[in-house]
């Protein structure tokens, strides 16, 4: 069996200026980045703007385990099942960041025969939209610095600067470090610190622009800290905005790739899907929407937290309205949801699939309450046993959801036929009634609760003194009529990731509140949640390598 590189280093890829004819893309429409990468011009959004928009179809999943989804991969497969049933269709997904990658999961470009490609250059430096991201966040911290060593005019706390600095890396040894030391040459003392640069605000900025005014704008808004006596400072009171979106001309423009099949695929952007709210650009997803007749989009993690956020932050900022949603679910992950550990989930387990589709269960649900048909989408393993399959099936049908076996990773978009024809199924059946869960005038307080109850199951929310004073902050300045990004763990519909399937009897702890003024929501931290990842002992670089001939190794 072939690995993901090597099938994806064997594809028969097509010059991107004819993927972007196959769109109705001119060549001017494109800014070549080599023979099969391009970015898409934005003013190619404004040539087709009256045009009607095609069918806007998310992928989610169930809470992720170590056993795997295949989420990206089905996201792929699927629209290149749909394009065999003669649907114009684009895959957009987000864009790999480089810490991952050389970390714990490897590569994020899909796997098997469902990729995008070239899978190397996406999975590494790309475009260099993260890197250009990387210098805007770190260009902003600069000048906050040299404010301070500059006499400091807008009376700055330095204990209370909130902007930190980025490098698209796991390093932990930079979660802490003081800056400004060595004398008064070279700036005021101060802690700081590095996250990494998918969980920079200016990620998720970018991601949720419309075009370049809106993009300056939610720059101009972003709070690095606050003064002395308890106001917010912003990089617009910095005169740092025009350097921003100087940096990220580049980077705002979507990029155009290919999958094994030959089928354009669109992927920008990159946030965190816990920090953030994980989903690719809006300008990626509205330019396909005018491209395509199905745009296949993904979010991340499980339902609870993408696909909520892609539903209450990205879908109420861009005015987009989903026709369907497909969850992704394995019979391998139900079991380790059920109490299965990784060592045995090879093994046929009847009553730990049945414990734990509960997760399942509760993701179909929090989707419905969405107003948007979901069709369930079982990602087929070679350990996969009839009786498990049958099982699934069942208890889907018993709860009125359609439910469909995809191979894609073996068969590419041969195996998501069946799947691709539901899809259809469900965007012309006019069921989709799409609305947010909840109306941002709600109090702060108020959309928290409605989350932890409506989507997580939790009986109620506590929050820390901490959380408490932080929400009279935001409230007291008259930035509380935002929507809200809680930030929890991935594993888990509670905040605790130990407590797997469909958890009952728990509340949820809010631990603190802060703000994301330039992207436009308030993020509420239900944990302590990592936004600098270290490498693991044995980290998957270590066995990344490239060959005399350029053929690349270890890559997924």
């Amino acid at each position: 069996m072939k690995t993901d590189i090597q099938i994806a280093q064997d594809a028969k890829m097509m010059p991107i200026l004819e993927i972007g004819k196959q769109l109705g893309l001119e060549e001017d429409d494109l800014e070549l980045y080599g023979k099969y990468k391009g970015k898409i011009a934005l003013d190619v959004y404004d040539k087709l703007k009256d045009k009607p928009d095609g069918k806007l179809v998310l992928v989610t999943a169930i809470n992720p385990t170590a056993a795997g989804e295949g989420k990206t991969t089905t996201n792929v497969g699927l629209s290149m099942g749909l394009n065999k049933i003669g649907k114009k269709t684009i895959t957009a997904l987000r864009e790999p960041s480089l810490g991952p990658s050389f970390g714990v999961k490897g590569g994020a470009a899909g796997g098997g025969y469902a990729q995008v490609v070239p899978m190397d250059d996406i999975n590494l430096h790309f475009t260099g939209d993260i890197h250009a991201i990387t210098t805007a966040n770190n260009l902003l911290a600069a000048l906050l610095d040299n404010h301070l060593q500059q006499g400091n005019q807008l009376n700055v706390d330095p204990r209370r600067i909130t902007w930190k600095r980025c490098l698209d890396m796991n390093d932990r040894a930079l979660r802490n470090v003081v800056v400004g030391l060595g004398g008064r040459a070279n700036g005021v003392p101060r802690e700081d610190g590095f996250d990494i640069s998918v969980a920079s605000e200016i990620m998720a900025i970018l991601c949720l622009s419309n075009d370049m005014n809106d993009l300056k704008n939610r720059l101009s808004r972003m709070i690095v800290g606050f003064t002395y006596e308890n106001e917010p400072v912003t990089a617009e009171q910095l005169e740092a905005t025009g350097a921003l979106a100087l940096l990220l001309k580049d980077a705002i423009k979507p990029n155009l790739v290919q999958t094994l099949e030959n089928t354009p695929a669109i992927i920008h952007g990159g946030p965190f899907a816990n920090i953030a709210h994980g989903c690719n650009s809006v300008m990626a997803t509205k330019i396909g929407l005018k491209l395509a007749d199905y745009v296949i989009t993904e979010a991340g993690f499980g339902a609870d937290l993408g696909a909520e956020k892609f539903f209450d932050i990205k879908c109420r900022f861009a005015q987009l309205k989903p026709d369907a949603t497909v969850i992704v679910a394995t019979a391998r992950a139900l079991k380790n949801h059920g109490g299965v550990p990784k060592a045995k989930l090879n093994e046929e387990n009847i009553e730990a699939l049945d414990k734990g589709f509960g997760n399942l269960e509760k993701q179909i649900e929090n989707v419905r309450k969405f107003g948007v048909p979901v069709v369930v989408a079982i990602n087929k393993f070679p350990t996969d046993t009839d009786g498990e399959i049958k099982l699934i099936e069942q208890k889907c049908k018993d709860l009125g959801v359609a439910v469909i076996l995809s191979d894609v990773w073996a068969k590419g978009g041969e195996g998501a036929i069946e799947l691709a024809h539901k899809v259809v199924e469900l965007c012309e059946s006019g069921e989709a009634n799409f609305k947010p869960l909840y109306d941002v005038s709600l109090s702060i307080k108020e959309k928290i609760k409605m989350i932890a109850k409506e989507i997580y199951g939790a009986d109620g929310v506590e929050f820390t003194s901490t959380a408490e004073k932080e929400i009279q902050k935001y409230e007291k300045l008259n930035l509380d009529k935002m929507p809200i990004c809680i930030a929890k763990t991935q594993y888990s519909l509670s905040d605790n990731p130990k407590l797997l399937g469909k958890p009952a009897g728990f509340n949820i702890t809010i631990k603190n509140i802060r703000i994301s003024a330039g992207a436009g929501f308030l993020l509420a931290l239900a944990g302590d949640i990592m936004t600098m990842p270290g490498l693991p002992k044995v980290p998957a670089a270590n066995n990344m390598d490239i060959l005399e001939d350029g053929e690349i190794v270890g890559l997924f």
